[in-house]
């Protein structure tokens, strides 16, 4: 089995599941913005313990959201990167051609690098502790308002859930493709870019055949159920608010105020 955790519900009885899955993707989402508040050391700390208490309430073992992040460490560092030697201002620590290293792209890649991890942290908060299934639910409340302008919410919530409960699959058989072509002698590590692109192509072509087959067997299995369109359906998950999702919106707002008061410092 991978270790991606997106779309991969790990069951558990902490205060973040019992939290109503609206109110988790809607503080989720306001969590991206809000993190645009923090700009001095001060706000990064608060957002972090905010971020560590979230984790620290799910009651999982740490590795799990190291897991979340493995898979984008490269993009962030790479991001961090950008920032570090393209960034220009303060003092000037070295340069060469067009690459510089100032205190103020120092302190920009800290930033930057603390921020991508800490939005990944919490989302997989959310994805870990929300069966996909719920999450969809969620995302057709949330884009509710939409429908005045005659999008298809329910069309749309459903190729989100769908999406989401495949994806594992996918990288599930990603994985096992990748194992049966080594079992056959094929490198996917040697010789250069354009080398490694070929060696790649062999894993395209059965994954490919595979999803096909799979929407297909899908599909079918839904019109033998009598599926024809999801207005009007009635849900077996009905969704409820709670006490926990006033508690963590008071969490929420108090992170906001503090990063309001702090940020000027």
């Amino acid at each position: 089995m991978s270790k991606i955790i997106v779309g991969r519900y790990i069951p558990g009885n902490s205060l973040v599941y019992k939290m109503d899955p609206r109110g988790k993707l809607l503080i989720t989402i306001l969590f991206i913005f809000v993190i645009f508040l923090a700009n001095n050391p001060i706000t990064y700390a608060i957002i972090t313990v905010f971020c560590l208490a979230a984790i620290f309430a799910t009651r999982l073992k740490v590795r799990v959201f190291w897991d979340g992040v493995k898979p984008l460490i490269g993009l962030i560092f790479f991001t961090s990167l950008l920032q570090l030697f393209f960034m220009t201002g303060g003092k000037t620590y070295w340069q060469w051609w067009i690459f510089t290293i100032s205190s103020y792209g120092l302190v920009n890649a800290a930033y930057i690098f603390i921020r991508f991890t800490l939005i990944i942290l919490i989302s997989t908060v959310m994805t870990v502790t929300t069966m996909p299934l719920e999450i969809a639910d969620a995302m057709e409340w949330l884009l509710k308002p939409l429908k005045i302008f005659k999008v298809p919410v329910d069309k749309i919530a459903l190729v989100i859930s769908i999406a989401l409960r495949f994806v594992p699959t996918l990288f599930d058989e990603t994985l096992k493709i990748m194992n049966a072509q080594r079992s056959r002698g094929a490198d996917f590590n040697d010789g250069g870019l354009v080398k490694r692109a070929k060696a790649i192509t062999p894993i395209l072509v059965p994954l490919f055949i595979h999803s096909l087959e799979t929407a297909i067997d899908l599909s079918t299995a839904m019109e033998s159920r009598g599926y024809r369109g999801s207005g009007g359906r009635t849900k077996y998950r009905v969704l409820n608010w709670s006490k926990y999702d006033l508690i963590s919106l008071f969490y929420f707002i108090a992170l906001v105020l503090l990063l309001l008061i702090f940020r000027n410092h």
